[in-house]
């Protein structure tokens, strides 16, 4: 939760941040985009970090390195100190979400406790995208924009202080040091491919985001290879002959795709065609996050009852219903239609974030969960990262076509092109005009905008329903997996989990 939230509670502290640190166009990009970059990118190292030296243990370091992060992002006194505090506040987050997913793994033994525990993880992520907006408005209010870094800082001394009492540790010391060459390669690969989908959703495709993509595309191929002449890989090759295992993380991918890609245009329609603040944005949201959070963590419990890929394509032809839903909008008079279409959405796919987790980490022996973990992590970034880029682009390039045959007569040729951006660029050239003409040109914005939603919700609504055929055909004999036994004494591994209990 606390990681989600400093994903979201840095736009709202932009505007007073730039007229405090005033820095460029470069800098202002690094600071946004950094922390979400080296997340990504150190997530399978780390993950197998802690399989190596113990998952509570790099939890509790990862806990030390987030809160000093935090700390120093707050108090920055310029652009290039933020950054260098972002960058460590990325690479502290990558030991979180792998360390606490593989000690889910490890301290639930019944299947239904650890669907359960898996769908709380899942769902307290969504969560912190809808808290950030709402508690860094509060404070931004109240005090400088270096209070949203510290709205963490309590939880991870929390952890500090409770983790070694309440946390069971799991490591196998028979697993070597990761191999370093492989940890590069992973880190530079996600890392240019995130870059270059990133930029394709910032500024269409251009020759350095193909580029970008080309190159992670080529050492994620030497990576795999690489995995598979290794005695102890980072990643187990292996692992993805087994046609379920393939099948989860694909679908986990596409998943998150459909997911991200709704939240992010429902939350610029909820801003900027509804005219909300951010805050009251957030709180419209939250109907769309706990619908999430109840798909994810009833999923486990129902998946006792119902036939796994019944559950799974069931929820994907839940979250059609609500793609359709969202064809409906066409103004900004829709605000019900649109939150209710993005509500049915999450519930929806939450059973397909949350079981789809679950499969991929059950699928590794526990001495490798953490790695395993990471992947599933890195998955869901990935999706996140392809659902504003590849469905965004669609909706943008129908906001375009749809704006430029009706912009208002008279309007200057430079800021006719900023307006055809983005909505946001639209609107912000809509203050600089004259009242009459800037009212015109956000009307024909807007207007483009819903336009490009409602393609975007058709789209959606195609793949859902592919993914919905998809679960119910590649996933019929699926079960859960079973989770491991418990260590005995004569295993290696034991190294505390079982003396920490007693």
């Amino acid at each position: 939760m606390v990681m989600a939230m400093d994903l979201t509670v840095l736009h709202l502290a932009l505007p007073t941040l730039t007229a405090d640190l005033r820095p460029g166009n470069a800098e202002l990009l690094w600071i946004v985009d950094i922390y979400g970059f080296l997340t990504a990118g150190f997530l399978i190292p780390m993950g197998a970090i802690g399989d190596r030296i113990g998952r509570r243990r790099l939890l509790l370091i990862g806990a030390v390195a987030f809160g000093v992060a935090s700390v120093l992002s707050a108090f920055a006194i310029n652009a290039a100190m933020l950054i260098a505090a972002r960058a460590l506040l990325g690479i502290a987050g990558s030991t979180l979400r792998p360390s606490t997913l593989s000690l889910i793994r490890i301290m639930f033994r019944d299947p239904r406790q650890q669907g359960a525990a898996i769908g709380a993880w899942t769902g307290f992520f969504g969560l912190g995208t809808v808290i950030g907006p709402l508690v860094g408005g509060t404070f931004l209010e109240l005090f400088r924009w270096g209070s949203v870094f510290l709205l963490g800082v309590p939880i991870m001394l929390l952890l500090i202080v409770f983790g070694p009492l309440v946390l069971p540790e799991y490591r196998d010391e028979s697993v070597s040091r990761p191999d370093l060459i492989s940890a590069i390669m992973s880190i530079a690969g996600v890392l240019a491919l995130i870059f270059g989908i990133k930029r394709i959703a910032e500024d269409g495709l251009r020759p350095e985001s193909g580029i970008a993509i080309v190159v992670g595309l080529v050492l994620a191929a030497l990576f795999l290879y690489r995995q598979g002449r290794l005695e102890q890989p980072l990643v187990d090759v292996s692992l993805f002959r087994d046609g379920l295992f393939g099948t989860a993380l694909g679908m986990l991918v596409l998943a998150t795709l459909l997911s991200s890609a709704s939240q992010f245009f429902v939350m610029q329609y909820l801003q900027l065609v509804r005219g909300l603040p951010p805050l009251q944005a957030g709180l419209w949201s939250l109907p769309t996050t706990i619908a999430v959070m109840i798909g994810a963590m009833a999923a486990p419990g129902l998946a006792s009852c119902v036939k796994l890929s019944t559950l799974l394509a069931g929820g994907l032809a839940v979250a059609v219903v609500g793609m359709v839903v969202l064809t409906r909008v066409s103004g900004p008079s829709d605000l019900y239609v649109a939150v209710a279409g993005a509500a049915v959405i999450g519930l929806g796919l939450g059973p397909m974030i949350s079981l789809g987790t679950g499969l991929i980490v059950g699928a590794a022996p526990p001495e490798r969960a953490g790695a395993t973990s990471a992947m599933a992590s890195t998955g869901t970034d990935l999706g996140s990262a392809l659902g504003i880029a590849v469905i965004g682009s669609v909706g943008f390039a129908v906001y375009r076509a749809n704006l430029t045959d009706k912009l208002p007569e008279g309007l200057p040729a430079p800021l006719a092109e900023t307006a055809k951006d983005t909505l946001a660029a639209a609107v912000n050239v809509a203050r600089e005009l004259p009242a009459a003409q800037g009212s015109g040109l956000l009307s024909v914005a807007r207007e483009a905008f819903v336009h490009g939603l409602q393609t975007t919700a058709i789209v959606g609504a195609v793949l859902a329903a592919l993914l919905a055929v998809a679960a119910a055909t590649l996933l019929r004999n699926a079960r859960m997996p079973s989770p491991p036994p418990p260590p005995t004494e004569t295993d290696d591994q034991t190294n505390s989990f079982e003396k920490a209990h007693k």
